[in-house]
């Protein structure tokens, strides 16, 4: 068989010697590196990547410390008393006598009705009652004239019977006239309309000139100090507090803040508590009296209440706020445990002490939690815990943050 490359132009011959030369040269290039590489390199290029870094968290111990036994509900503010103003009389307001929100006493004139009718009625039933009170004197008189004469066998008997009978006649309309006389000055009196007791009064609704009667509302009046604060506790606050709070109520203390309010400023004492719960909510009716001289406290509004009591405290734990994370409708930490391996932990929460919160279930006293770091954590990847305490100032508290990045 005739060779084929003798057949070949010389060029052509080169040109493939040239192709073959440089194939070659490419090959022992890529077997160098995998040369130089051991076993673990050689299974990290295979699979393209390495296990992730630790991440850096600050974590705190949990804190162990007994704390006062409270909760915080939701109340309103309500007023001791409350009236709406009506007039006694018909009449025509003569005088309005204060200003629409303004605080009055007990007896103040708050409103005028024009009272000349009822000044000439008193006038008249007190002569009225004048007369009758002679006329029943002058049948007195003959009374006693008629025992006499009677003792005598002067007059028959029927005589004197006609004039006992006569005087008592007198006498009872005497006393009749009198209370006509008082009736008339009562209405003359409720002519000036005046606030039943201290308080804070509202706007006006009826203004001068106006002819009104008794189904007309004038205004209205509540008092301003002190004030009630109602709210609702569950069950459980009942069966913790509720023996407490009949036998012994000063044992309890109430503090109130309002809505712009930080804490709880206003102090006050438990009034009430109800005598059954409510089988439709499971809630128990709780009221509070509070002082309430500055005003601030109006009808109405929404307030917190914290309730507690004063007979020392119970073991709690405690976490910074920082710790708590939020997943929907619960709550949750991490907790780092000896192979620094976070565990997502559901805890129950309770009322806030300082800067920390009690944790009521799901955390033991001494277990490391994550307090910086949370967002970056994932359950079971490991991190690089930095000790830090669990409340402190806010400068250490950021310099530890800081140290951990």
């Amino acid at each position: 068989m005739t060779d084929l490359s003798s057949r070949l132009p010389l060029s052509t011959l080169a040109t493939a010697s040239r192709v073959r030369w440089a194939a070659g040269l490419l090959s022992l290039a890529a077997m160098v590196p995998l040369a130089g590489c051991g076993p673990e390199q050689n299974a990290q290029a295979s699979t393209g990547a390495g296990a992730p870094p630790a991440m850096p968290v600050s974590v705190a111990a949990v804190i162990a410390r007994p704390v006062a036994d409270e909760r915080e509900f939701s109340g309103r503010v309500e007023a001791l008393s409350h009236a709406e103003i009506r007039p006694r009389v018909a009449g025509t307001i003569e005088h309005v006598h204060f200003q629409a929100g303004s605080l009055v006493r007990k007896g103040d004139v708050l409103f005028t009705i024009d009272p000349r009718a009822y000044r000439a009625e008193v006038a008249r039933l007190e002569a009225a009652a004048s007369g009758s009170r002679a006329k029943a004197e002058q049948a007195q008189t003959e009374l006693k004239r008629a025992s006499q004469l009677l003792a005598d066998n002067a007059i028959a008997q029927r005589d004197f019977d006609e004039r006992s009978s006569a005087a008592r006649q007198a006498e009872a309309a005497a006393n009749a006239d009198q209370a006509s006389l008082a009736a008339a000055r009562l209405n003359l009196e409720w002519t000036s309309v005046r606030a039943p007791f201290d308080g804070r009064v509202g706007k006006a609704e009826v203004t001068e000139g106006n002819l009104v009667n008794g189904s007309q509302v004038l205004t209205s009046l509540v008092s301003a100090s002190p004030v009630y604060v109602s709210f609702n506790g569950d069950e459980s606050t009942y069966l913790q507090l509720g023996k407490l709070a009949r036998s012994n109520p000063g044992a309890l203390k109430v503090g109130v803040g309002l809505a712009h309010e930080q804490g709880f400023p206003h102090v006050g004492k438990l009034e009430f508590v109800d005598n059954q719960i409510d089988a439709q909510t499971g809630s128990l009716r709780l009221r509070a009296v509070v002082d309430n001289k500055d005003g601030v406290l109006t009808p109405g509004l929404f307030a917190r209440v914290k309730l507690g009591s004063d007979a020392g405290g119970v073991p709690a734990a405690l976490v910074t706020e920082k710790a708590i994370g939020t997943d929907q409708n619960r709550k949750f930490v991490y907790v780092v445990p000896a192979n620094n391996q976070p565990e997502y932990r559901p805890v129950q929460l309770g009322a806030t002490v300082g800067q920390l919160r009690v944790v009521t279930a799901g955390l033991k006293a001494g277990e490391r939690v994550i307090v910086d770091g949370l967002q970056r954590v994932r359950p079971g990847a490991p991190v690089a815990p930095t000790e830090v305490p669990m409340e402190g100032s806010p400068a250490s508290a950021s310099a530890a943050s800081a140290a951990t990045k």
